[in-house]
C-alpha cells in the first residue's frame, strides 16, 4: 500500500516537472521571430532565401503537433529519403536485435566458462582488458571494409559493444556464486553442465540480467550514431537527414522518440532483472 502511494506521488511529481519544463520551453521560444537568416551561399544552394525558414527552435507546441502527424503515418514510405518514422524505427530495432543476440549468444557461453575456470579467467583477461574501452564507432570503418554492406556492418557494431558488459557481468555472476552451494552440488555428483544450469545459473541470474540490461542501452546509444556514420535508414539516419532539411521540428521529434524506445528497452530487462530475482 505504501508503495502505491509512493508511485502515485512520484508520478504527480513527473507530471508537474514535465509541466514547468514544458512552459519554460514555450516561454523561451515565445518571443523569437518565426524567421531565420540562413547563410546566403546555402541558401542559394538549397533554393530558399536567406530569410526562409522555420523558427531555429521550435516551441513544445511545434513539435506536439510534429509528433501527431508521425502517429497518424507512421510507415509512409515515399522513396529512398522519405519514409515514415515507424519504418525507420522498425530498421534500426531490428538491427539492434540481431546485434544484441548474438551478443547474447557469445558472451554468456563465454562468461560461464570464465567464471567457472580460473585458468581461462587468466587467460582471457588480457584480451577482454585491451578489446573493452576501444570505442565501438572505432570498428565502423573496419566493418565496412570487410563487410563492404552498411547495415551489417552496424549490426557488428551493435554485436562488439554489447558483448562487454553481458560477458563481464556472467563471469563475475558466476565468480560469485555461494562456495557453499557448489560444494553441496559436487557432495551429490551433479555433473558440470547440471550444475551450470541447476545451481549457478539460477544465482547468477539477477547480475547476468544486470550486464542485458546495460548491453540494451549501449547497443540502442550506438546505433543512432552507426545509422547516421552509414546512412540509409534508420532512426539515426532519419535524424541526420531532417537536420540536412532544416527540420528542426523533427529532429526534436526524434530525439523524444528514440529516449522513449531506449526506456521501453531499459524497463523491459529491469522486469526481467525483478522476475530472476530472490526475493528478499
Amino acid at each position: 500500500m505504501w508503495s502505491r502511494s509512493i508511485g502515485v506521488k512520484a508520478g504527480i511529481v513527473s507530471i508537474a516537472i514535465l509541466l514547468v519544463l514544458g512552459l519554460a520551453w514555450h516561454l523561451a521560444v515565445a518571443g523569437r521571430s518565426p524567421t531565420q537568416t540562413m547563410d546566403p551561399e546555402y541558401a542559394k544552394l538549397m533554393g530558399q532565401t536567406a530569410t526562409q525558414g522555420k523558427s531555429a527552435m521550435p516551441g513544445p507546441i511545434d513539435v506536439l503537433a510534429t509528433i501527431w502527424k508521425h502517429v497518424n503515418a507512421p510507415f509512409y514510405d515515399r522513396g529512398p529519403n522519405d519514409k515514415g518514422i515507424g519504418i525507420q524505427l522498425a530498421y534500426s530495432i531490428g538491427r539492434v536485435a540481431i546485434g544484441y543476440l548474438a551478443a547474447i549468444v557469445v558472451a554468456l557461453p563465454l562468461g560461464f566458462l570464465i567464471g567457472m575456470s580460473p585458468l581461462m579467467n587468466r587467460a582471457l583477461d588480457p584480451f577482454i582488458q585491451v578489446m573493452k574501452p576501444v570505442s565501438p564507432l572505432a570498428w565502423m570503418p573496419l566493418a565496412l571494409y570487410t563487410i563492404k554492406d552498411a547495415s551489417l556492418s552496424s549490426i557488428f557494431v551493435i554485436f562488439i559493444c554489447s558483448v562487454w558488459p553481458m560477458l563481464i557481468n556472467t563471469a563475475f555472476g558466476v565468480m560469485s556464486v555461494r562456495k557453499e552451494w557448489i560444494n553441496v552440488a559436487r557432495t551429490l555428483e551433479v555433473d558440470t553442465l547440471r550444475r551450470a544450469f541447476t545451481v549457478i545459473l539460477p544465482a547468477a541470474a539477477p547480475t547476468i540480467v544486470t550486464g542485458m540490461r546495460i548491453s540494451i542501452g549501449i547497443a540502442w546509444l550506438v546505433i543512432v550514431a552507426a545509422e547516421m556514420l552509414v546512412g540509409g535508414t534508420g532512426i539515426g539516419y532519419f535524424v541526420w537527414n531532417e537536420w540536412n532539411n532544416l527540420s528542426i521540428t523533427n529532429v526534436i521529434t526524434s530525439i523524444l522518440v528514440i529516449g522513449l524506445v531506449g526506456m521501453l528497452l531499459d524497463q523491459a530487462l529491469a522486469y526481467l532483472g525483478r522476475a530472476v530475482s530472490f526475493p528478499e
